[in-house]
């Protein structure tokens, strides 16, 4: 698998796009992420949202509409995509494949497992595709997401980092902004935020 990011819009929001034999992943379209995927894909085959933010899902609705291909989207996070909460003047766009909690989906033949770990948003989850995890506001080098802002949820995110503690194994994590990082690099910071709640 390939991965190829680009930070988009004022809060740097990294977008990406996963390839598995030859089909592209587009993971995150954010604000004016249109041209920069034209630019860098052959042949899309889904939009997947970690998370409903404004800045993760700006593009979502360009993006469909250029490639024809589906949107994936924690089922929690939905009303984020359609009714601007923020009031941020999002692109409204439409969920094809809502997803419920933890749940692994068949997509043009490859699997794509959606890890929920709720608090930042109601729906935020992690995407995994192989051997990658895609780790949207959950975790990010050295830190995590908030749990301040509306709809956000400090005791879900207690609990989602103490799961993340747990899981079995190790592999990369591109997170939503910053740099990539790993889960097993992650995991020994998280006693020091749950100190903080």
């Amino acid at each position: 698998m390939t991965v190829q990011s680009h930070p988009m819009g004022p809060y740097q929001t990294n977008c990406y796009i996963a390839t598995v034999d030859g089909k592209d992943f587009i993971i995150d379209p954010g604000v004016d992420a249109l041209e920069w995927i034209v630019a860098h894909t052959q042949n899309p085959v889904a939009i997947l949202n970690t998370h409903g933010h404004f800045d993760h899902v700006w593009s979502n609705a360009a993006v469909q509409a250029h490639f024809n291909i589906p949107i994936y989207c924690p089922k929690a996070d939905i009303f984020f995509l359609s009714h601007d909460p923020f009031g941020q003047g999002t692109p409204p766009s439409h969920c094809d494949y809502p997803i419920e909690g933890d749940h692994t989906v068949l997509i043009a033949g490859i699997e794509v497992e959606f890890l929920h770990f709720a608090g930042h948003t109601p729906g935020c989850s992690m995407i995994r595709i192989g051997d990658v995890m895609f780790s949207g506001d959950f975790i990010f080098q050295n830190s995590i997401g908030r749990y301040d802002f509306p709809y956000s949820d400090a005791d879900a995110m207690r609990q989602s980092l103490k799961r993340f503690m747990t899981l079995p194994y190790d592999m990369p994590l591109y997170a939503g902004h910053g740099r990539p990082t790993s889960i097993a690099a992650e995991q020994p910071n998280i006693p020091y935020w749950l100190e903080r709640f």
